[in-house]
């Protein structure tokens, strides 16, 4: 299997109510890329939220006596310590002046996706878009490709260091299930589920440079079993997770 990933470098900056396709295939065309029935598009989640509006004023938010004193031991901002509580369904750990949280779409993350950086001025943060998938089946539409991920960097339990991962998928089968099939030694697996979208937004993320200004990548060549996916299928439950 030949796999081609493009990043793409003139998409420029994103304001709320730009209209995603549009520049990402403007920008596909000027650099010499075909957006196509067989492509996957991977859309860094900050584009997303800033085309959305999903930035907010931290002028505007009177924190309450934990995000103060928390934030006074740890030397943290407490208007985005009482944002990530707001993003929050559940607060995981805080702790070493880390906050990590599960957030409303059922994602466990630093700071419930909250992040202040590559936004302008130090008075804004972005948020995680409302509905990721929804964001995704949108830009699939617009975009005419065969699946769109958008992706969000994250750390890992016991890794250090971040790698891309999906959070909104549409045009495929986030898992891929190879229970039932033999290894090249002919033995049978039982227990192994691949998270393809989460290896694609991976492999996405090394065309993709926190401070490069490439927001979005394009990838050729990669078969993926089509489907409307779905996030759900990849949270793992309550009454499965060890680690909870």
């Amino acid at each position: 299997m030949k796999v081609r990933i493009s990043g793409l470098a003139t998409i420029g900056d994103i304001q709320p109510g730009d209209e995603l396709g549009p520049r990402i295939r403007e920008a596909a065309d000027r650099e010499g890329h075909a957006i196509g029935a067989d492509s996957i598009v991977v859309v860094a989640q900050k584009i997303v939220s800033k085309a959305e509006g999903a930035i907010v004023d931290l002028r505007t938010i009177d924190p309450s006596a934990l995000a103060k004193t928390w934030a006074a031991h740890w030397g943290r901002d407490p208007r985005l310590v009482e944002l990530v509580f707001r993003q929050a369904r559940r607060i995981v750990r805080m702790d070493q002046g880390v906050l990590i949280a599960e957030t409303r779409h059922g994602l466990v993350m630093a700071n419930a996706g909250v992040d202040h950086s590559n936004v302008a001025g130090e008075d804004f943060a972005t948020v995680l878009p409302d509905d990721p998938g929804r964001s995704a089946c949108a830009l699939r539409t617009d975009l005419q490709c065969g699946a769109v991920i958008v992706s969000d960097t994250a750390g890992r339990p016991w890794r250090e260091g971040l790698v891309n991962l999906a959070i909104g998928i549409s045009g495929m089968e986030p898992l891929e299930d190879l229970r039932g099939s033999t290894d090249c030694a002919g033995k049978q697996l039982y227990g192994t589920v691949v998270a393809q979208c989460d290896e694609i937004a991976a492999a996405a993320g090394l065309v993709m440079p926190k401070a490069g200004g490439i927001p979005v990548a394009l990838i050729e060549g990669y078969k993926w079993k089509r489907a409307e996916g779905g996030l759900q299928s990849m949270l793992r439950p309550p009454e499965r997770d060890l680690f909870r």
